[in-house]
This record gives structure tokens, C-alpha cells and sequence, in this order.
């Protein structure tokens, strides 16, 4: 069930740290170490002036960085949570799938000065057998998201943990340079043409990173994909702007067990648009979330 969880699991389950540690074994929570050995991708000078310079033209950016983490292991337990009912998005109770966002701390810094992460994030698992697909074509905030100089206010990172390739719904993207509406109030209309729509396939690991203006979607996956897509994403702000959302998570500063599960039961929450929540699962988010 799509953002949904087993009739047979309650929130008190979901409260108690070992409940999650005995469902992911090699997986962690709460141990500093994760984040200190997941290796930090840290652009030089000429790299961070070529990416800046990417996503204010393209929208967007794809780079490769092995952080060293076990995303095979990563993957095989979001596909388990789902094959359990439990949405995908409880992945983030465990340290590993925090550990690639604050390895880029050193990338964030260099697109938008001081930051924090916004109270955004999801993973996915697009099931092939079931014809799933990813997010229909939207823009995250839009134009609002842009400064004057056409540089990110906000930025969203989305990181495959399996293959993604265009049967099992890879990302799809209309750059920014070819869409005549992006960055203006009009930018819920589509007027692209449909040769600048670019397919996005990546490896496991591979970083995107766009700003919150572009216009971008999941495709359907097909039955004679290899497997499903796993994926995760989150959000992230300059320090200088007025919040998109709040709370701001402060970069560097980990959540607690207990702050993780009142996170992603607020995604649970906020994401019913994309999700139907049935009932039972809106109110076990809702004493999650607090």
C-alpha cells in the first residue's frame, strides 16, 4: 500500500529504535560514525564555478561520487518495507540514508552559501510488476525559488540507490534554457517542446541536484524492467531567505531517533496529494508527527 504501513504494526512499534535495527540489519541509528566515515564529495574552485554555472543554465546537474556506503543493503530494505507495507519514506530512521546528504555538505555550501535542510524529503520504490511510476511533471516551489540572478534560493537532491534506466522510471527533465515559461509567474503552464525533454539514467549512487524551478517527473516503468527503482530525495535552503517551510534542519546536526519519526510521519502527511492515506495510516502518522 502506497504510503501505508501493515494492519498489523501500530505506533508504539514504530516508536521503539529496536523494532527498526531488527527489520535492517548492518543498518544504524543514532551512530555518529556513519556520517564521519561516508566520504565527502568536496568540489574544487573550478568544478563548483562549473556547476553553479549548470544550474542556473540547465536547471540541473548529475555527478558520480561513491560515498562508500552499502546501497545495495539500502536498497534491498527500502524494497522490503514495501513488500511489508511500510512506506518507503521510513527509510530515514536509519543513519545511512542521511550520511549522502551530509557528505555533500561541502557542494551545498558552494550553490548556496549558508544553508539548512527543509522539513522535505521521500523515498521511492517504483515497482515494475505493478506498473508504478514516479512523481507527475511538477515543479517543486517555482519560480519563487530563483533569485534575480537566475541562482538557487532552494535546491532538491535526488539520489538513486538502484540502477535507474528509462523501464524501471528513470528521471525525466525539460532544462531550464529550453522551457519558455520557466522562471516566470507562468510557469504552471507547459509550452516546451517535446525534443527538449531529456532522459536522466543513473547508476546507483549518482547525485542530482536541481533547483526548485525546473520542471521534472518520474516516467512508468515497464514489466520487463530488471527490477525496481529505489530512490531518495531531500531539500535544501539558503540561510538568507525567508523559509520555504520550517523547521529548518540545521546541516551537520543529525536528527534523533525521535525527531526522524515526527519527520517522516509530516511527510506521510504532506504528500497525501501524491498518496492516498487510508485512514488507519493518517492517524498512526498523525500520533507519529505529534
Amino acid at each position: 500500500m502506497a504510503g501505508g504501513c501493515s494492519d498489523m504494526l501500530n505506533a508504539q512499534q514504530f516508536k521503539n529504535r529496536d523494532f527498526w535495527l531488527a527489520r535492517a540489519p548492518g543498518l544504524h541509528i543514532g551512530e555518529d560514525r556513519i556520517f564521519r566515515e561516508a566520504k565527502a564529495f568536496r568540489p574544487g574552485n573550478e568544478q563548483a564555478a562549473d556547476l553553479s554555472a549548470r544550474i542556473k543554465d540547465e536547471g540541473y546537474f548529475q555527478i558520480a561520487h561513491d560515498t562508500g556506503l552499502d546501497l545495495t543493503l539500502m536498497a534491498d530494505t527500502v524494497r522490503r518495507f514495501s513488500a511489508d507495507g511500510i512506506a518507503p519514506v521510513f527509510a530515514f530512521v536509519f543513519d545511512e540514508f542521511w550520511a549522502p546528504f551530509h557528505a555533500l555538505d561541502a557542494l551545498y555550501g558552494s550553490l548556496l552559501g549558508g544553508y539548512g535542510m527543509l522539513p522535505h524529503c521521500w523515498a521511492w520504490n517504483v515497482d515494475s510488476q505493478k506498473g508504478d511510476a514516479g512523481w507527475s511533471p511538477h515543479r517543486d516551489m517555482g519560480h519563487v525559488s530563483l533569485r534575480p540572478d537566475g541562482s538557487p534560493i532552494a535546491i532538491t537532491t535526488w539520489i538513486p540507490l538502484s540502477e535507474a534506466d528509462p523501464l524501471n522510471s528513470c528521471m525525466y527533465l525539460v532544462p531550464a534554457h529550453a522551457d519558455p515559461v520557466y522562471g516566470t509567474p507562468q510557469d504552471k503552464e507547459w509550452r516546451f517542446d517535446l525534443p527538449s525533454i531529456r532522459a536522466l539514467p543513473a547508476k546507483p549512487g549518482d547525485i542530482f541536484v536541481w533547483n526548485q524551478a525546473v520542471l521534472h517527473w518520474g516516467s512508468r516503468s515497464s514489466p520487463r524492467a530488471a527490477q525496481s527503482r529505489v530512490s531518495m530525495a531531500f531539500e535544501f535552503q539558503r540561510s538568507d531567505s525567508p523559509a520555504f517551510a520550517n523547521p529548518i534542519i540545521p546541516p551537520g546536526q543529525p536528527l534523533s531517533f525521535q525527531d526522524r519519526l515526527k519527520l517522516i510521519a509530516r511527510q506521510l502527511l504532506q504528500y497525501r496529494h501524491m498518496y492516498k492515506l487510508e485512514p488507519d495510516i493518517e492517524a498512526l502518522a498523525l500520533e507519529l508527527a505529534g
